[in-house]
């Protein structure tokens, strides 16, 4: 459904707005993004990480070096935008990618350290930040879903059910695993 555009100092926001809209509107835009705790942990692991990656200079670690940094920043970047939303599903959507970012970048640094692009000091430094950033995101996330109301939104878009996520009953788990 297309809403009519007012224009106000900083967004655009649709004329028509429920009260739990605009509440979460000023709630949400009370301060600017540079005032939350979560993303200003999340910009120092982005500068961390990126001072790190940039110490990976082999031909061979440059896509693994561009995929920590561009996991990094993501999770800040995603912080930011879901800030300038109108609506609170909005903007947990990209809280949620930040969220996911998080778990990407641990992947990431897992890997360096696996093939020694990274010291195990560096690694487990921004692997505690990320799970540091992670937990905050969670907990934002919880206030803002509380404070809407949506029980839902805490639930991954793409599966409905849970149980889609079993494997089937035909294909061998190994052993070893």
């Amino acid at each position: 459904m297309l809403h009519e555009r007012v224009e106000t100092k900083s967004h655009y926001v649709p004329a028509k707005m429920s009260a739990c809209q605009m509440l979460v509107r000023q709630l949400w835009s009370m301060s600017d993004f540079k005032n939350l705790k979560v993303w200003k942990k999340a910009h120092i692991l982005a500068l961390d990480a990126q001072r790190v990656a940039g110490k990976m200079h082999s031909p061979g670690q440059a896509p693994l070096r561009n995929q920590i940094i561009r996991a990094a920043i993501s999770i800040p970047t995603n912080i930011v935008e879901g800030r300038g939303q109108v609506t609170g599903p909005e903007s947990r959507r990209f809280l949620r990618i930040a969220l996911n970012s998080t778990t990407e970048l641990e992947y990431h640094l897992i890997m360096a350290r696996d093939t020694r692009a990274f010291s195990e000091t560096e690694s487990i430094t921004l692997t505690t930040q990320a799970i540091e950033v992670r937990k905050m995101l969670y907990g934002l996330l919880r206030y803002l879903t509380n404070r809407d109301g949506d029980a839902s939104a805490l639930k991954p878009e793409s599966v409905a059910d849970p149980t889609e996520l079993a494997l089937p009953a035909s294909i061998p788990i190994p052993s070893d695993l």
